[in-house]
């Protein structure tokens, strides 16, 4: 058993919740944030029946209020931080570029971009209590131009536009962030395997992913678990490093 802590944004369900199982069966204490409450909960109780140390944090990663409330909930509980990995997601609607509008796109970034950034900014005074900060954010392999550009890469050929670009927004915001804050490790997660090209099936996606989610948890309970001496500004998928 350690003291450990977590925050998950989007924990209820999925690569969240699935994420709050496996560290929790590590002996962490788990920070479950949700933005449907009752939901939150109902996923923190079937955790705290497994054995796992969880408190449900309500938690809506568009609104100011809700990030500042929550982490005066995580203040409550901890004086630091080990981990928050940012998984909170929204997949928009597939609209193609020539269909795009800016309220489509600023839906999608609300979350995916933005939602990061309010609550990094949010925890990290908790982050910088902790010993071996990590923060861990769940990107996606449609983010890479590797991938996107790559004629044998199903995301060649859906031509979306606010969900792919979000992610690549998050990736450099993500390298900035380790550049600036050497003190705290800052890395990518995407849940799939870019060289074999298969992802995990999730809601998002309709369960349509060739692997569990346990396997899509891999990469980032990997970069979770990095210990002090551990990379940062890298991303990952279960397999290795991710070109850009």
């Amino acid at each position: 058993m350690t003291n450990t802590t977590v925050l998950i944004t989007g924990g209820n369900k999925g690569l969240g919740l699935e994420a709050a199982r496996r560290l929790g069966q590590l002996g962490w204490t788990v920070f479950l944030g949700s933005r449907d409450e009752a939901r939150g909960q109902a996923a923190a109780d079937k955790l705290a029946a497994e054995g796992v140390r969880v408190i449900m944090v309500p938690l809506d990663v568009t609104s100011d209020e809700s990030v500042e409330a929550a982490a005066r909930l995580v203040r409550e509980h901890t004086g630091s931080l080990d981990v928050l990995i940012n998984n909170a997601g929204a997949p928009g609607r597939g609209v193609t570029p020539a269909e795009a509008t800016v309220e489509e796109i600023h839906a999608v970034y609300d979350t995916n971009v933005y939602g990061p950034i309010r609550v990094t900014h949010a925890f990290l005074p908790l982050l910088q209590e902790a010993a071996n900060p990590r923060v861990v954010m769940v990107s996606s392999a449609v983010g890479a131009f590797s991938v996107v550009t790559d004629p044998g890469q199903a995301a060649s050929k859906f031509h979306e536009l606010a969900y792919s670009s979000s992610k690549t927004a998050l990736n450099m915001i993500t390298v900035r962030y380790a550049q600036a804050l050497p003190h705290v490790k800052f890395n990518l997660a995407t849940p799939g395997e870019v060289a074999n090209r298969k992802f995990a099936a999730t809601d998002m996606n309709n369960h349509t992913g060739e692997l569990t989610v346990t396997e899509g948890t891999d990469s980032i309970v990997r970069l979770a678990t990095l210990d002090a001496d551990g990379p940062s500004g890298i991303f990952v998928d279960r397999l290795g490093p991710v070109a850009w």
